[in-house]
């Protein structure tokens, strides 16, 4: 992917229907790996023929948290960990665009469990579908920098969301 091949300029809406977030965690001491999703509230993307000048926002919901399993969604969404219901939102705000290899590098930071933080999301896809654009993009977060400390061993350090979200003009 190279500027060339950007989707068309523009203001796009991420549509919370067609976008998936998934979350993979370590769990119980690294044993196995959780599978787990999470739903977008709402979103927006500006396409700026100079990528740079390129945007993004995002909130998914800290109570979608779905894996699955009700104990463990239980868990994850109370005050131990997300606590969903004092910070109901986990939002990304980008800074930067940069291109980064064969994909795009989005700098910003997430706020989540009333705490900010930087992070880069990797988008390796962006392509027009029709009047649509999809993405494919990744990130990594360190819950112990957003205050999240609780269920150590059992929850890992880390996880990694891959999002694959559509976005429609408006």
């Amino acid at each position: 992917m190279t500027a060339s091949t950007l989707p068309a300029t523009g203001t796009y809406t991420l549509d919370p229907e067609r976008t998936a977030i998934r979350c993979d965690c370590k769990a119980m001491f690294g044993a196995f790996t959780v599978h787990g999703t999470f739903r977008l509230r709402q979103g927006q993307v500006s396409i700026n023929a100079e990528p740079a000048r390129s945007s993004v926002s995002a909130a998914i919901e800290a109570a979608s948290f779905s894996s699955g399993n009700g104990k463990r969604d239980a868990d994850v969404r109370s005050a131990a960990l997300l606590d969903a219901d004092g910070f109901p939102d986990i939002t990304f705000t980008s800074v930067a665009v940069r291109a980064d290899g064969d994909g795009w590098a989005v700098d910003g930071s997430v706020a989540a469990h009333g705490v900010t933080q930087p992070v880069t999301v990797q988008v390796s896809e962006a392509r027009a579908d029709g009047d649509a654009v999809r993405f494919r993009a990744t990130a990594t977060l360190d819950r112990t920098s957003f205050g999240i400390t609780g269920k150590k061993g059992m929850v890992g350090r880390t996880a990694n969301l891959i999002i694959d979200a559509v976005a429609v003009p408006g």
